[in-house]
């Protein structure tokens, strides 16, 4: 009768503490919806449907109802700031494990929440304009979190955006179109204060841009003055905030030379900007835990971050 006594004991005790341990999580992480009175420019498609990829649940398609997840940091280690995180995949998918979660969790080791954004990948099938579609996410993502920034414990002066790859051509739009007009809004300041853009893509010009990304932004066949307009280091001004940026020199998907010419258009306009070049590393490495020289990125860009007063 004891042994079963004992063995009732550490089930319930086991039971308990994963109770305890799950609402702990929970209790970190809250996710709502970007867009609680309708999409604007959305098409109803009842085909249409978001999943996840046979490969990884951890790569989201076709996304129908964009999300922020809110994954606060403990409040005696929060320093207010809040990073909007950016996936990449080709606008074509989200990478949600290794450039979503991991930084968020990365990020609440520094004291700032991490924002994971679900953002709308382009297509026709659903947008009336698809170019405008995942601008239109963050620029309400950054609203959302700047009216509520007292509630979630944020710095209103301490909101930036990271980005991988296509993620980072985001992080790099909303970066630069910030005052564009993509829907009806409040007055609300959308402009980040400061962006980390990681192996990003910069420009959509047919020699340097990152062909799927480019053709699932603005179709197969876009005119110059599209190219030029989501073409972000040519849209850079005095205004736009400073970078942090990395990037590997034989990354083979997009070239170096993108986040080459968004810090020197950065440095032309006297906007602060560091940029990280590797020798090795290639393409997606997220946050390269391989020991390779790439790995030291995140410890460069949290001293970056302290340098800037953010942390």
């Amino acid at each position: 009768m004891k042994y079963f006594g004992f063995r009732l004991l550490k089930i319930f005790i086991s039971i308990s503490l994963f109770f305890l341990l799950t609402s702990n999580v929970k209790g970190q992480v809250k996710t709502i919806p970007v867009w609680s009175n309708g999409i604007p420019g959305a098409i109803e498609n009842n085909d249409y449907k978001e999943g996840t990829l046979k490969t990884s649940i951890d790569h989201i398609a076709k996304v129908t109802e964009p999300t922020i997840s809110i994954y606060s940091p403990p409040k005696d280690k929060s320093t207010g700031a809040a990073i909007i995180i950016c996936p990449g995949g080709g606008y074509a998918m989200l990478a949600n494990g290794h450039e979503g979660k991991d930084i968020a969790a990365w990020l609440n080791e520094l004291g700032i929440t991490g924002v994971l954004l679900k953002y709308r990948l382009p297509s026709d099938e659903i947008m009336k304009n698809k170019s405008i579609g995942p601008l239109q996410d963050i620029q309400e993502a950054i609203r959302i979190i700047r009216r509520n920034a007292k509630d979630f414990g944020i710095d209103v002066k301490k909101i930036g955006v990271i980005g991988f790859s296509a993620g980072g051509h985001l992080a790099s739009t909303i970066s630069t179109h910030y005052l564009e007009k993509v829907y009806e809004s409040d007055t609300t300041s959308c402009r980040p204060d400061f962006s980390i853009l990681i192996y990003p893509v910069i420009s959509m010009e047919s020699n340097l841009t990152h062909s799927g990304s480019r053709e699932n932004l603005l179709g197969k066949n876009p005119g110059k003055d599209l190219i030029d307009h989501f073409s972000n280091d040519l849209q850079v001004d005095e205004n736009t905030p400073p970078a942090f940026l990395v990037h590997s020199a034989d990354d083979n998907v997009v070239s170096v030379q993108n986040s080459i010419n968004y810090f020197l258009a950065l440095k032309k306009f006297n906007v602060p900007v560091e940029l990280h070049l590797y020798e090795n590393g290639g393409h997606g490495f997220g946050l390269a835990k391989n020991g390779g020289t790439e790995s030291t990125w995140a410890e460069s860009c949290k001293n970056w971050l302290k340098a800037r007063g953010i942390l």
